[in-house]
């Protein structure tokens, strides 16, 4: 199931068009460079604190528009992306666990239940901007503790939000996936993606 939020729509065409992804995170790079196309990376200066009663989705959205705006004005001739995903457990918002401890913690938490991640995407240059979210529901298989803990020592995923890297040894610990996008879940949903792209006047693949 998939759900979009969009908050600006308008694009126009360049002759030449710059990219730059707004991001430290070098999943969203490796996905990116899927598309073949040219790409420079640029970490966005952004807090990520959760505003009062903000919820995950607005969270999601709030950061990967922050993070595109951020590097846009820096680069107001560049296509900017900025992305941000935010896991939602029952309302309640599971970032990255840091160390093992933490990761085991959510871990258990999670167990058996469903978790939805909203994957926001923004796509900016100067004020021209569109930005979305695509929801990606995934439910955590009930394991035991020793399952958990040889995952967490093989694959280490302290890096993730939800403790577990569904591209790789992370999938033995899922149940189901739904979502109309499988690179949402790592980070980057490049359905959507390929589609503001070429919105924005890229070619995509590109032309030898």
């Amino acid at each position: 199931m998939m759900a979009q939020v969009k908050v600006a729509l308008v694009m126009s065409k360049s002759p030449k068009n710059i990219l730059i992804l707004a991001s430290t995170s070098i999943y969203r790079r490796e996905l990116l460079e899927r598309l073949r196309i040219p790409f420079t990376v640029i970490s966005p200066q952004v807090e990520e604190t959760p505003l009062p009663g903000e919820s995950t989705l607005d969270l999601a959205l709030r950061l990967a528009k922050a993070k595109a705006a951020t590097v846009s004005q820096a680069h107001p001739e560049a296509w900017v992306i900025g992305s941000d995903q935010v896991a939602d457990l029952c309302g309640a918002a599971i970032g990255k666990p840091g160390n093992f401890e933490r990761a085991m913690a959510q871990l258990q938490l999670m167990r058996g239940a469903t978790v939805t991640f909203h994957s926001a995407l923004c796509l900016m240059r100067g004020d021209i901007e569109t930005t979305l979210s695509i929801p990606t529901e995934v439910t955590f298989r009930k394991l035991p503790d020793d399952v958990l803990e040889a995952y967490l020592l093989a694959e280490k995923p302290y890096d993730c939000a939800g403790s577990a890297k569904s591209e790789g040894l992370g999938i033995s610990l899922l149940e189901k996936i739904r979502s109309d996008d499988p690179t949402a879940l790592i980070g980057l949903p490049l359905i959507a993606l390929c589609g503001l792209l070429r919105e924005a006047g890229f070619t995509i693949p590109p032309k030898a």
